[in-house]
């Protein structure tokens, strides 16, 4: 328990799915994580139990990561609780909410997809910013969506992931200075709630199928990598969109 100790991380996202195993596994690393919540309370209330079951430190904080009012209060009580420095900070909320085709894109999804996806990415790094100091970490979700477009009616999903990892290197640029760094993970096909929402099952396992590892990923396999690159053991990694899919091919 020392790669990570003291830090202060921040996870969008934190409670739920690949958001939880990223914040259990940075306070089994040291971390004191501030784990963000929105559609479900309990759930912001697992994740912090599950934490504290491993002797870790963190707290639960609501809000909706396109509201800057809610994005400012969950970094108010950051730096309220563990002080005036943010050490990491974890991009991972985002959704698909439903596939469209062209055909079947308003403005109201057009402005969800991409609220969700991207300028939630952007408010929240901006608010960050001012208690991030040098060897501070980033870490952005973007998708292998972004890669290949994604799957049938994903294209505005996708779009928004490529938003994330150009903005990534761009971040890279503006904060390396700094002694900032900022990665972004492209997961692709993860054991979540996500996909059995929204992918059916004979294409999960062509997907699975596809790869060299004949599987689908761990939500925790995707924490680890996390992890890496919060610590300074990735000290020389910034401006990078990590792929994390099982050695699938993009074509």
């Amino acid at each position: 328990m020392s790669n990570l100790k003291d830090k202060v991380a921040i996870v969008t996202g934190g409670a739920r799915d690949i958001g939880r195993a990223i914040s259990i596994k940075l306070a089994q690393e040291g971390a004191k994580v501030v784990v963000n919540y929105y559609d479900s309370e309990e759930d912001g209330k697992i994740t912090l139990e599950e934490i504290k079951k491993i002797g870790g430190e963190g707290i639960a904080v609501y809000g909706d990561m396109t509201n800057p009012k809610d994005i400012d209060n969950m970094v108010s009580k950051a730096v309220d609780t563990y002080g005036e420095s943010i050490d990491i900070l974890v991009n991972v909320a985002g959704g698909l909410f439903a596939r469209k085709t062209i055909d079947q894109i308003n403005d109201e999804f057009y402005n969800l997809l991409m609220d969700v996806n991207f300028k939630s990415v952007v408010l929240v790094t901006k608010a960050v910013r001012p208690f991030m100091a040098a060897g501070g970490s980033i870490v952005n979700f973007a998708s292998q969506a972004a890669r290949d477009g994604g799957g049938p009616g994903a294209s505005l999903y996708a779009a928004s992931k490529g938003a994330v990892m150009t903005f990534t290197r761009s971040l890279a640029k503006e904060f390396g200075p700094s002694g900032i760094r900022v990665n972004a993970i492209c997961p692709g096909m993860i054991a979540t709630k996500f996909h059995d929402d929204f992918t059916k099952n004979e294409v999960r396992e062509k997907v699975a199928n596809g790869t060299p590892l004949k599987r689908e990923g761990e939500a925790c396999e995707v924490a680890d990598l996390v992890s890496y690159l919060a610590s300074n053991e990735s000290s020389f990694l910034t401006g990078n969109n990590i792929d994390i899919n099982g050695g699938l091919a993009f074509s």
